[in-house]
């Protein structure tokens, strides 16, 4: 190779100006390629399909000029990173080529040549020192508003969810809902929707994140999501296409002369690496799916065990657990396995391929190397450009268990979605608000599950003041009969005209519930602890017999273990107090208690709530004493309405 004066690679006095000329051309048209595969994907695909049902309203509501203004800030930081990547190229190209001319030139003996390359390095290396401080300002602005999308997504996807899941009772009555089959993971998600707790809260943490099975991580930037790691991939694709044709030189096969050859062996040995990828990949949906299924089961069981480990203990049934524990753990280390199995193949040939074409760009340009075609730096820079090429290229390929465990976070949501649609599309009693206070049952007929009746043509009026007490063996409907006048049991139909304002109407089961919280919250509830005072609170503990709590209302306890099922139950007597409704439906509410706390706390709301309508569900006698009329269910629909 003659000696001869180094050139940059780039005219770096213009680089600024045409890279932003650049950047702007490519955002543009990255933006309108997004917008539109995104169209193409919600319309075509069943995922996209699916993906929309969960959060379309997110990029389509109200506020979503924000949500797109930030995705367009995220787009102009990926075409950023890809616009350094391609001048990093370049700069590479430089810094090498210089150091051949110095070497060349002082072999040469020819200081002019020796100069231009020592000055070339060094103008490389103050080029390199700028890029790497926009390098890292990017990266850090990159992660800090990727960071803010994700949460702020977050945020409103559990909002929407949690009150999507909530609303209408559907997290009640979805236990009535059985899911259809969704083709990815076939009869994996058949009958009532699992672990609705997981979905929201760790399944949208996933979903959010964007970027396969895992959930989001603080040091996560768009490089790490799907969507924005496919964009930089098809833009560094085209970025570096140019780069790489105007370096490639022809390749002769078997006496066949093939031009700019490296491009075209690229593209040809990833697409057919990426189908067999794909193939290969196919069942991690599946399995994916199922680990978050099977983890799902185990981590309920243990928690059943937690909550009811009064009840184990009492049984001894350690064994039993132990037994039932190690099915359901079983079931997700078999279910593992086989993910590792199909991992491990998908994986090795991903590597394989990957790492079988890494030397390909240098055995092709060595013969020009040596033949002085080209110099190192360009060597060098083909390098660089056929390694972002191939990379670009394998997005796809690589990503595909990404997407296969983020596809299978879409399943779960989207089931969870459509149970709580189909759950509140139930049928329900109708009830209607009564102005007079009073409460009517008019042709109120329920059913079970598999169409028997229950209770038929059921009518009777309550007047205020009044008080209903329904019995009957078990199973004859007592306990479904409430159910459907609380619009929970989907099998009912008829009318309940009852008193509509807030809190005008309460359920009371047999175990009330206890929320988190301190013990003024518990006592309080469903008020908020902000809309009775303390007074009220402990005046009410006082009346039902639990004087020894009204000094711990600033205690947070888990207060469903630390209270008794008999404490549990005056509390609810507490809560009619507080909230004083004018129709009161009580399911065995005094099961826990004895005989004489049952006559002092029915005694105490005669007397407190006078007005009040009171319809209890009981199996006691002595509960007849507390009301006026009796309704005796006697099986199979019948029915018999008397006096006390």
């Amino acid at each position: 190779m003659d000696s001869k004066v180094f050139k940059p690679s780039i005219d770096w006095a213009h680089a600024l100006p045409d890279s932003l000329l650049w950047i702007a051309m490519a955002w543009t048209i990255s933006a309108v390629c997004v917008v539109a595969v995104v169209a193409l994907l919600r319309v075509s695909t069943r995922w996209g399909r699916q993906f929309w049902a969960i959060t379309g309203d997110y990029f389509s509501g109200r506020d979503s000029i924000r949500v797109w203004l930030m995705l367009g800030v995220l787009l102009l930081s990926v075409i950023t990173a890809v616009r350094l990547n391609v001048l990093f190229s370049f700069q590479g190209n430089d810094m090498f080529s210089s150091l051949q001319t110095a070497f060349q030139g002082a072999a040469g003996g020819d200081d002019t040549v020796k100069q231009s390359g020592v000055h070339g390095f060094w103008v490389s290396i103050g080029i390199f020192c700028l890029m790497a401080v926009l390098h890292v300002a990017r990266v850090m602005l990159d992660i800090y508003l990727t960071q803010h999308f994700m949460v702020n997504w977050r945020i409103w996807l559990t909002e929407r969810l949690t009150g999507d899941w909530l609303e209408g009772r559907a997290y009640y009555r979805a236990h009535f809902v059985k899911t259809p089959l969704d083709p990815s993971v076939g009869e994996a998600i058949e009958g009532a929707i699992d672990n609705p707790d997981q979905r929201i809260q760790q399944d949208i943490d996933i979903f959010t994140a964007g970027n396969g099975a895992n959930p989001n991580a603080p040091a996560n930037g768009t490089g790490s999501t799907l969507l924005f790691g496919a964009v930089q991939a098809m833009v560094s694709v085209v970025s570096f296409t140019a780069i790489l044709w105007n370096l490639s030189g022809t390749l002769t096969v078997l006496g066949f002369d093939i031009p700019r050859a490296m491009f075209l062996i690229v593209l040809v040995y990833v697409t057919v690496a990426t189908v067999v990828a794909f193939w290969i990949g196919r069942p991690l949906i599946l399995l994916s799916f199922r680990n978050e299924l099977t983890n799902a089961a185990f981590r309920y069981a243990l928690v059943r065990v937690r909550d009811a480990a009064e009840s184990v203990a009492f049984y001894r049934g350690e064994l039993a657990e132990r037994i039932q524990l190690r099915q359901r753990f079983n079931g997700i280390i078999d279910n593992y396995l086989k993910f590792v199995n199909r991992t491990i193949g998908f994986n090795g040939w991903n590597l394989s391929v990957s790492q079988a074409i890494v030397p390909l760009p240098w055995v092709i340009q060595a013969p020009r190397l040596f033949s002085g075609q080209i110099m190192f730096g360009g060597v060098q820079q083909t390098a660089a450009a056929f390694g972002n090429i191939h990379d670009g290229l394998s997005f796809f390929r690589n990503a595909y268990d990404n997407f296969a465990g983020y596809r299978a976070a879409i399943i779960r949501l989207h089931g969870l979605v459509e149970a709580d649609k189909q759950a509140r599309e139930l049928p329900e009693l109708l009830v209607m608000p009564s102005p007079d206070g009073t409460v009517a049952i008019e042709g109120v007929e329920v059913r079970n599950p598999d169409g028997d009746p229950l209770i038929e043509a059921l009518d009777l009026h309550l007047d205020r003041g009044d008080a209903l007490m329904i019995a009957g063996p078990s199973g004859s409907g007592k306990t479904t009969l409430l159910r459907s006048l609380a619009q929970l049991w989907p099998y009912a139909s008829g009318t309940l005209r009852r008193p509509d304002a807030a809190n005008a109407t309460m359920f009371i089961s047999q175990l009330p519930y206890i929320p988190l919280g301190d013990l003024r919250a518990v006592v309080a509830y469903p008020l908020s602890a902000g809309e009775v005072s303390d007074t009220e609170i402990g005046e009410a503990l006082v009346k039902v017999a639990l004087p020894n709590l009204v000094d711990r209302l600033d205690d947070v306890e888990d207060w469903a273990k630390v209270l008794s099922p008999g404490e549990q139950q005056r509390v609810a007597f507490a809560r009619l107090l507080l909230t004083r409704p004018k129709a009161a439906f009580l399911d065995e509410s005094t099961s826990a208690l004895d005989e004489g706390l049952e006559l002092m706390l029915y005694r105490l709301l005669r007397s407190e709530l006078p007005d009040t309508i009171l319809v209890s569900v009981s199996h006691r006698h002595t509960v007849r004493q507390h009301h006026k009329h009796v309704l005796e269910l006697l099986g199979q629909g019948r029915w018999d309405l008397s006096p006390v």
